[in-house]
């Protein structure tokens, strides 16, 4: 379990984006293409690892993958994705640790791996994140495909623009502050919601992140095995990157 986001977040995570399911796995859908992945042509297998509530995973069962192994730690999101996954039996939920399923993925089996919505940033160091590398590419099948998207922190905000405006509506305003350290940063939701009888009242939550840049993202990929490696902007502010298991 995920204190942060079972606790927390997960009540408030889809709301936060601020666009309707289907929209949102639309985004998703176009973000995907534009990395590089097309229908299946081999295992037919997607790992979607730090799946939240699907978005990757709805847009990867669209695509005609056979099997989508959506894996978090959250019950919570995995439960709200199972609620969108009823016309889609190729999604099956894996409530676990991301890491633990993919150091466990039988050797040469996936056609895909994607790790998307900035879930990379919530390892616990960048031991984690290369290892996590290494074993995804024993995981991929020859010719298969790693899609990476997170948030770049490694540049610090300072002041107020700390403060990050991330949603709001007529009875809810959700707002970020970020704390930064050497090597991570902690980031604090505050969440205002308005009652029938109290007014406005304030729930906070806390987490940390990996301060990563791509470009040490894409040497760690080059030195897992990984080839064909590249970046691009991606939705949300977020960076892209993608990388080959070659044939």
């Amino acid at each position: 379990m995920n204190p942060h986001y079972d606790g927390f977040l997960a009540d408030h995570y889809t709301w936060m984006f601020g666009a309707p399911y289907p929209a949102l796995v639309a985004e998703q859908l176009d973000a995907l293409r534009r990395a590089g992945v097309a229908e299946p042509t081999g295992t037919g297998l997607a790992v979607d690892l730090g799946c939240g509530s699907g978005f990757q995973s709805v847009a990867l069962a669209e695509m005609g993958y056979r099997t989508v192994l959506a894996v978090d730690s959250s019950a919570k999101l995995l439960a709200e994705l199972e609620l969108h996954a009823s016309d889609h039996p190729a999604i099956r939920v894996v409530h676990d640790d991301l890491s633990q399923v993919a150091a466990n993925l039988p050797a040469g089996t996936a056609e895909l791996a994607v790790c998307m919505g900035d879930t990379l940033t919530h390892l616990p160091d960048r031991r984690a994140v290369t290892q996590l590398f290494v074993d995804l590419f024993a995981a991929l099948a020859p010719g298969g495909r790693l899609v990476l998207s997170f948030r770049d922190l490694t540049t610090s905000l300072t002041g107020t623009s700390r403060f990050i405006p991330v949603h709001a509506d007529a009875d809810s305003i959700l707002t970020c502050f970020l704390e930064y350290e050497p090597d991570v940063v902690t980031v604090h939701d505050l969440l205002h919601q308005r009652g029938a009888q109290q007014g406005w009242t304030l729930s906070a939550s806390s987490y940390r992140k990996l301060r990563i840049a791509p470009e040490w993202v894409t040497d760690q990929l080059t030195e897992a095995g990984f080839r064909d490696v590249g970046q691009a902007p991606a939705p949300r502010r977020m960076t892209l990157v993608t990388g080959t298991r070659q044939r």
